[in-house]
């Protein structure tokens, strides 16, 4: 694998979970894509969806950080948003 294709996979693992933690998709849509696709490696992500929705304090900075980087505002407030909600929630 080239330094390229490392970005390029890099950047769709953020636009995934974009998609996933904004629930734009879902797991079990994650595991029909890989069905049809015959591969689950199409789908990446910088977190176990298994383990995690995505929605921790870590990953959403991740998120937000690549975002701010790419000019994605759009998708950053709506990370921050998530976040504030988050962090809310657990000091409930």
């Amino acid at each position: 694998m080239d330094f390229l294709q490392d970005i390029e996979d890099y950047n769709s693992a953020m636009d995934n979970a974009y998609d996933f933690v904004t629930k734009r998709v879902t797991l079990d849509d994650i595991f029909e894509q890989a069905e049809e696709s015959g591969e689950l490696t199409s789908f990446m992500l910088p977190f176990d969806p298994i383990e995690s929705d995505g929605r921790d304090e870590a990953t959403l900075d991740l998120l937000i950080e690549h975002f701010t980087e790419t000019e994605e505002y759009e998708k950053c407030q709506e990370l921050l948003n998530i976040k504030n909600r988050f962090l809310k929630t657990q000091q409930d």
